[in-house]
């Protein structure tokens, strides 16, 4: 007889806690260099802070905020830049 495993479904956003981990796993998602991987990224880590709270300092709804990081959104630059600023990070540029 076997014996049945229970298991989880894993949450990147339960392990985001530092502003060390959350760097690290954003620039991990940049050097891929998918886009709607970055846009889900953005909402893993706005999920790890509170997506609430994320909307309210980025200007937007909260529904409108995961609408926008959801794999259906499309959400503009301005939208994206406004998140990252609320969430705390920034973007940099570096020759390749």
């Amino acid at each position: 007889m076997t014996k049945k495993i229970k298991t989880t479904p894993w949450d990147i956003s339960e392990h985001l806690r530092t502003e060390d981990e959350i760097a690290a796993y954003l620039n991990a998602v940049l050097e891929d260099g998918d886009i709607a991987l970055f846009v889900s990224a953005i909402g893993d880590i706005a999920k790890a802070r509170g997506m609430t709270e994320i909307a309210r300092k980025a200007g937007v709804s909260r529904s409108s905020l995961y609408h926008s990081l959801s794999g259906r959104g499309n959400p503009e630059f301005a939208t994206m830049m406004s998140v990252i600023h609320s969430l705390g990070v920034k973007l940099t540029a570096a020759p390749v």
